[in-house]
C-alpha cells in the first residue's frame, strides 16, 4: 500500500500523542491482567460477579489468551490508524450487500482499514494458535467447533470510521466452548482499551471500571445505533416501547455506547438488533465484569450456540433491575414482524405497554399514522401548556 506524506504525518501524530499521554500496551511481566491493586480488590467485594469462568477452563491460560488479546489489538491499531480521516479514495470503500437484514445492515460499508486489521489479526492467531477457531466479519469462519475461537470485528462503527468520528471499535473476543470469556474494545483513536475477563473485574487502560446506573426505565439514557437496524413490527415496535420508556434515546455509537455503559459514564440501557456474532461477544465480558447485565431480548445467554435462537438482539444494562424492566417490555409477544406499521389501527403492544407503569401516560398507546407517533405530539402539547 502506498502511503502518501499526510497520511504518515497523521499517524505519526497520532502515535506522538499517545507516547506523550503515558499509554502502555499491556505487557504483564507477572503473567496477570492489569489493575491488580487494592482499587481492584475494592470493586471485586462489592461487584455481585455475574461473568463466571467455565469450571474446565484454565485460569491461567485465559490469562495468557488474555494477553494475547493486547497483541492482537495492537495490531489492529497499526492498521487502521494510517487510514484515520482520509479521503475515499484512500480509504478504497466499498459497499457490502446482504440480504435478509435490517434496513441499517442491508447495505454497510468495508474499508481497506478494515480488512487489513482482521488478516493481521487471524495471521497472529493462527501462528500462535493454529489449532483455534476464527469467526471474523470481513473473512468469515474457520474451525468453529473448535474449544477456543476468536470472534473479530476489526472496526465496529466502520460509518463513524469513514465520516471522522471516533466512535468506532475494534472487538475482540475469545470463546471457550461457545460462551465470552475475553472481551476487548479497543478505541485506537481516543486512546482507550476496555478488557473484559471472565471471574475478573473488567478494565479501562488498566484501571479497574463499575456501572453506575439508575434503577428505573423512565430515569434511564438509553443507546442504539440507529432505528434503522429494527424491523417493521414486532421489533420495532418493542423498540419504540423502550425509547418512550426511557428518560432519553440516544443514537450512533456502536461498541462504544456498551463501553460507556460498563464503565459508569452516565449511559445506562443499550437496545440493538439484528447483530453479528462479531457485534456483540466482547461486549459481554466486559459488561459482565463490570456490574452489568447483558443478554438477548428474552434473557437468554448470548453464546456461539444460542445467536440463531437471539437472532442478533441485544439489551445491555447497568444492572440488573433496569435489566429486568427492560426485559417486561422487550420479551412480551407483540405484533408481528409481517404486520404493517401503515395501518394507522394498530398500537404499540397496546395490552401490555398501556399499563406499564415505566411508561409516562402521554406517551402510551401510541398508534403509527403516516409515520408520525402520536404520542409525541401530544406530550408536545402537554409541555407547552404546562
Amino acid at each position: 500500500m502506498k502511503i502518501t506524506a499526510s497520511v504518515t504525518i497523521s499517524l505519526a501524530t497520532i502515535i506522538f500523542r499517545h507516547v506523550a499521554e503515558g499509554f502502555a500496551y499491556i505487557d504483564p511481566s507477572n503473567g496477570s491482567i492489569p489493575g491488580g491493586n487494592k482499587k481492584t480488590e475494592k470493586i471485586e467485594n462489592e461487584l455481585q460477579q455475574s461473568a463466571v469462568l467455565p469450571p474446565d477452563c484454565d485460569p491461567q491460560l485465559l490469562k495468557e489468551h488474555a494477553q494475547f488479546a493486547y497483541e492482537l489489538a495492537d495490531a489492529a491499531r497499526l492498521e487502521i490508524l494510517p487510514y484515520w480521516r482520509q479521503s475515499r479514495h484512500t480509504l478504497g470503500q466499498e459497499i457490502k450487500v446482504e440480504k435478509d437484514r435490517s434496513v441499517f445492515q442491508s447495505a454497510s460499508p468495508v474499508t481497506l482499514a478494515d480488512r487489513a486489521a482482521e488478516r493481521a489479526m487471524r495471521e497472529l492467531i493462527t501462528e500462535r494458535y493454529p489449532q483455534h477457531g476464527v469467526y471474523g466479519e470481513e473473512y468469515g469462519v474457520i474451525r468453529e467447533d473448535a474449544d477456543w475461537v476468536w470472534v473479530l470485528d476489526p472496526i465496529d462503527g466502520t460509518r463513524s470510521f469513514i465520516t471522522g468520528k471516533p466512535l468506532f471499535g475494534t472487538l475482540i473476543a475469545c470463546l471457550y466452548k461457545g460462551t465470552p470469556v475475553i472481551g476487548v474494545i479497543d478505541q485506537c483513536i481516543l486512546n482507550e482499551r476496555w478488557l473484559g475477563l471472565a471471574g475478573e473485574v473488567s478494565t479501562l487502560n488498566g484501571e479497574p471500571i463499575q456501572t453506575d446506573g439508575v434503577v428505573t426505565l423512565n430515569e434511564a439514557e438509553m443507546y442504539s445505533t440507529t432505528p434503522d437496524m429494527f424491523q417493521h413490527g414486532d421489533e420495532l415496535n418493542k423498540f419504540d416501547a423502550m425509547r418512550h420508556a426511557v428518560r432519553t434515546p440516544h443514537y450512533g455509537a456502536d461498541c462504544y455506547a456498551y463501553a460507556l455503559v460498563a464503565s459508569g459514564f452516565g449511559a445506562d440501557i443499550v437496545v440493538e438488533a439484528d447483530l453479528g456474532l462479531y457485534d456483540y461477544c466482547a461486549l459481554v465480558p466486559v459488561l459482565q465484569g463490570a456490574g452489568g447485565s447483558i443478554s438477548d431480548w428474552n434473557g437468554v445467554e448470548l453464546t456461539l450456540q444460542n445467536h440463531e435462537i437471539s437472532k442478533g438482539r441485544v439489551l445491555a444494562c447497568a444492572n440488573a433491575k433496569l435489566h429486568e424492566q427492560a426485559l417486561e417490555i422487550l420479551s412480551k409477544p407483540g405484533l408481528e414482524s409481517s404486520d404493517s406499521l401503515d395501518d394507522p389501527s394498530l398500537t404499540l403492544l397496546e395490552d401490555d405497554i398501556a399499563s406499564s407503569t415505566f411508561i409516562p401516560s402521554a406517551q402510551r398507546l401510541t398508534p403509527w399514522v403516516g409515520g408520525i407517533i402520536v404520542g409525541d405530539i401530544l406530550e408536545q402539547i402537554l409541555h407547552h401548556g404546562s
